[in-house]
């Protein structure tokens, strides 16, 4: 009879593991605890994870041992946007608190990082990589332009980070709560009927060619004559706005204009975290 049970056991956990790619099981998990004992709400508690930095630390020296080019296609994904948004938070917390003196950017930024995105070499899935690299190049490989909401970046205007890691198996369903969750922060979209505008984050003009090839199609007709870049920013954020947003927009006689990027360190510390 203990042979049955086990045999059945066996037959329930085996497809279920057979599915899961080398990129997956402990290594994902690490991540997913990180994310969820660190962050909330998009806010990061990075003093608490410098003194707490061995998990993180072990994480990405894994990421460069990663073998990726394989995997299915979300597998691969959600790796480098798991890596990405990884690197950011020990970026962070090597020169953590963060007191610049550049007057381009705020005190706490990661901007005021010599190099942070740019310059500053990591080891990633066999490569050496910058941030920007990443962002550019292994990203914008897969032509969705909703991975460009999904990085934090480190900073308050950037992607609202999220409690869990991204994985193979809901990549697709979390990539639909990013893109909504950007429509409702007013970092990254604000109507306002009064003075007659939308208005976007940047990563939309930053992102020009991917949002136009993915939506810039998709918008009704009666905002043909706007530029390709409107209609695709309209077909991405109409159908999540309220109906009165809609209704404003609707007139076709609003302005399309961009909001600063607030760099500010999505800090945690001193907002009522530990």
């Amino acid at each position: 009879m203990r042979g049955v049970v086990v045999l059945l056991l066996l037959l329930t956990v085996l497809p279920a593991a057979a599915q899961q790619s080398p990129a997956d099981g402990p290594r994902q998990n690490t991540f997913d605890l990180i994310l969820d004992t660190y962050v909330r709400d998009g806010f990061v508690y990075y003093r608490a994870l410098k003194l707490e930095r061995a998990r993180l630390d072990q994480y990405v020296i894994q990421l460069g041992a990663t073998e990726v080019n394989r995997l299915p296609r979300d597998a691969q994904l959600a790796f480098w946007l798991n890596a990405y948004n990884a690197l950011v938070l020990r970026t962070v917390i090597d020169r953590y608190p963060i007191l610049g003196a550049s007057a381009n950017y705020p005190k706490q930024s990661i901007r005021q990082i010599p190099g942070a995105f740019d310059r500053l070499p990591h080891n990633v899935a066999g490569r050496v990589l910058t941030l920007d690299q990443i962002e550019q190049t292994m990203l914008a490989e897969f032509h969705d332009p909703r991975v460009n909401l999904a990085i934090g970046r480190g900073a308050v205007g950037g992607g609202r980070l999220r409690s869990e890691a991204f994985t193979p198996e809901r990549l697709q369903e979390q990539l639909a709560a990013v893109a909504a969750e950007c429509v409702n922060r007013s970092e990254c979209v604000r109507v306002d009927p009064d003075a007659n505008t939308l208005a976007v984050s940047p990563v939309f003009s930053w992102r020009e060619k991917d949002f136009v090839a993915a939506y810039g199609s998709a918008a009704p007709a009666i905002f043909a004559e706007r530029s390709p870049l409107e209609r695709a920013v309209l077909a991405f954020v109409g159908p999540r706005l309220l109906t009165a947003e809609r209704e404003a927009l609707g007139k076709n006689t609003f302005r399309l204009i961009y909001l600063p990027f607030d760099w500010s360190l999505n800090d945690l510390t001193g907002r009522g975290g530990r």
